[in-house]
């Protein structure tokens, strides 16, 4: 029997029972869509990490409060602080920084109108736009004139706007909003920078003057973290070790004594971070091969049944001298055919999947080639692992026991 013949066999057995077939390769369909959908998924997510970063700046540095420590263990397990005398410290006698920028945040009602809306409300100095990389849409930036006179002024991020019901910055500004019962006047609107899946929207955020937030809004000294910029890439270790002298000498922290603060630069935010999906992306992607074995477990055994079926059939195969290698092919075409039009199913479900997200839900999704490449061959390779049984049964059944099976 020719390989076209074995083919056309094959299919139009498959024909014979289009919705058995198709409930059969439906596995093997939601599988290969979940593994690309996944992998789109995790690579979406590094990507927008990768852009976040790549926008904030290479020579960015974080200084974030760490453990308070006693003889090698955890103070209660509370978190040491970083103050405004950190900061001025650090302005006063680091000399390998360019730029030093102290924030402190909460989350705060604000008020315009009949309207209002629950944001992050940042206390900062007049450089946060430079050192974070944002570009104004309309108004300006506060001055450092302002944050010293505590004046009530703040500067809104577009998804504030948004949430306020205004669909044109430009309207906001010179407007008064409540922070908290307090009255300040909109000044300025920063340009929308995007958002990164996974993570807070850099684009929600209130900026007023840190003295104002310090005194009038939030009554405390505490900083989230005081972002810095090294004078290159080159001076990054040796501006870590400089904040790093200075900070330890300013919370008197004698030698042998862990630090109670932490120094990150961007690379180590990414590295945290690829980790983390990178783990998450193996679990998904188990669960997402798991379903196709599953699919692979429905096709063996759907084979077996059409083996059973058609033991007369091929027991008249035999008898009109079609040999095992024949009989063992048909059954096995079979099989890899399902799950080659369950694989590609899959792909077009899988790809659609991605796109859906990223155009109706603004997740990022990056679909890639060699995703779609490999589920396709998996989903080939499943056809072949689990036929090959059914196939041998078919193939080695005796003619004349065939003939007589009713």
């Amino acid at each position: 029997m020719l390989i076209g013949e074995i083919v056309r066999v094959a299919l139009g057995a498959l024909r014979a029972n289009k919705m058995r077939s198709f409930l059969t390769m439906l596995g093997i369909v939601i599988g290969v869509a979940a593994v690309i959908a996944m992998i789109a998924l995790g690579r979406g997510a590094q990507q927008a990490v990768r852009d976040r970063i790549s926008a904030l700046g290479t020579t960015l540095l974080t200084i974030m409060p760490g453990q308070q420590f006693g003889r090698g263990v955890v103070v209660m397990d509370s978190r040491a602080r970083l103050t405004m005398e950190d900061a001025e410290a650090l302005a006063e006698r680091a000399t390998l920084l360019t730029a030093v920028q102290p924030e402190m945040t909460r989350q705060l009602q604000v008020q315009y109108v009949n309207k209002n809306t629950n944001t992050q409300i940042v206390g900062t100095t007049a450089n946060y736009a430079d050192v974070r990389k944002y570009r104004l849409d309309a108004g300006r930036m506060f001055t450092n004139s302002e944050d010293d006179g505590r004046k009530r002024v703040a500067v809104l991020g577009p998804t504030v706007v948004e949430n306020l019901g205004l669909e044109s910055a430009e309207a906001l500004v010179g407007e008064d909003i409540r922070i908290r019962g307090i009255q300040f006047e909109v000044v300025g609107v920063l340009a929308r920078k995007g958002t990164g899946s996974g993570f807070q929207d850099p684009d929600d955020l209130v900026l007023i003057p840190l003295q104002t937030a310090r005194f009038r809004v939030l009554g405390s000294n505490w900083l989230r973290a005081i972002n810095v910029l090294a004078k290159s890439e080159a001076e990054i270790p040796n501006a870590m070790a400089e904040i790093q002298k200075v900070l330890r000498r300013e919370h008197r922290l004698r030698p042998g004594r862990d630090d109670d603060f932490q120094i990150r630069n961007q690379s180590d935010f990414l590295s945290t971070f690829e980790e983390t999906t990178k783990v998450f992306g193996v679990l998904l992607l188990g669960i997402a091969t798991v379903s196709l074995l599953v699919g692979g477990i429905g096709i063996m055994n759907i084979m077996l049944v059409s083996v059973t079926e058609r033991t007369r059939e091929i027991g008249v195969r035999k008898a009109l001298g079609a040999t095992r290698i024949n009989i063992l092919l048909q059954f096995l075409i079979e099989a890899i055919v399902l799950c080659l039009l369950g694989g590609l199913l899959g792909v077009v479900l899988g790809v659609g999947s991605a796109t859906v997200l990223r155009e109706s839900m603004n997740w990022n999704t990056d679909v890639s080639m060699m995703s779609v490449g490999l589920a396709f061959l998996f989903a080939a390779a499943v056809g072949i692992v689990f036929g090959v049984w059914p196939a041998r049964r078919a193939a080695r059944l005796d003619p004349i026991s065939a003939l007589r099976y009713e």
